[in-house]
């Protein structure tokens, strides 16, 4: 089963709710992980549910790290709010290089997140032998 994560700064939370109340369907049929935070919202908002760990200042995003390098994580979709300086940015770099040294497809926008979210359902609808499914590694 395809495992994805939800993670969304404060300032970008409501763009993942409209994401994942937009995609509810698709994302009802993966795994899913998210910081406290955005896991909370979501779940408030939705039927989806999250395995969520800590909050991203809490070490969350360390965290959720830690599931993409055990191969446990498949896909990423972190809003980032590029405005507002992070408290815990080495938290979030690190995840960053971790999903790029794992090569593990990562949505920093919402725009970015549909067409990960459009790819994903494209696969799922019609499966293509000549391109690798994305399943746990």
């Amino acid at each position: 089963m395809v495992s994805i994560a939800l993670i969304a700064h404060n300032e970008e939370k409501t763009k993942m709710i409209e994401l994942a109340k937009d995609y509810e369907d698709l994302l009802e049929g993966f795994k899913l992980y998210g910081t406290a935070g955005t896991s909370e919202r979501i779940m408030e908002e939705t039927s989806l549910t999250i395995n969520a760990k800590k909050s991203g200042p809490l070490g969350g995003d360390t965290q959720i790290a830690a599931k993409v390098a055990e191969g446990e994580i498949d896909a990423v979709i972190f809003l980032i709010d590029s405005m507002t300086p992070q408290p815990h940015e080495p938290d979030i770099s690190a995840l960053l290089r971790i999903c790029d040294v794992y090569n593990v497809p990562l949505a920093s926008n919402k725009a970015g997140a549909k067409y990960l979210l459009r790819g994903l359902q494209a696969e799922q609808e019609t499966p293509s032998s000549d391109t690798p499914a994305l399943t746990s590694q």
